[in-house]
């Protein structure tokens, strides 16, 4: 058995550093109206949405253990995220007072950035058809000053 595991181990180590990318999902629901469009835009309207996201985090497998990060640590991590949205008026969350699908991606980003090192892309989908990825700001600005 630990001859095996070695074997695994040393195999994963000579690999290439090959970059990999894993995604959990999550859902909630909650309600919100958009303040700033025009007057008479349906979104404007208190409203609600089954939202579906995504958190994917990006980086090379670590060679002790085999993976890039434990679904489970990642989960630990979106949860208490997910409960302070879900079935709430997202209006009323600080920094959320005009909860567009990009603004509500960049905060679910700055409240899992400090625990998720790796994060890559957030994703936010308010209907089937309809969906916003965030990638972080980075070094570019795209995505800055929202």
């Amino acid at each position: 058995m630990w001859e095996q595991k070695g074997c695994l181990a040393a195999t994963i180590a000579a690999m290439p550093a090959d970059v990999v990318e894993l995604v959990k999902d999550f859902r909630f629901e909650a309600a919100h109206f958009l303040p700033h469009v025009p007057a008479g835009h349906k979104c404007r309207r208190m409203h609600g949405h089954s939202f579906r996201g995504e958190v994917a985090v990006r980086g090379t497998i670590d060679p002790a253990v085999g993976w890039l990060i434990d679904f489970a640590d990642l989960k630990r991590a979106v949860d208490p995220v997910v409960d302070r949205l879900d079935h709430y008026l997202l209006n009323e969350i600080e920094g959320l007072e005009n909860p567009t699908s990009e603004l509500l991606a960049i905060w679910i980003w700055n409240q899992l950035a400090p625990k998720v090192p790796q994060l890559h892309r957030i994703t936010i989908e308010e209907t089937c058809s309809s969906r916003c990825h965030y990638f972080g700001g980075g070094e570019s600005g795209v995505g800055s000053g929202r």
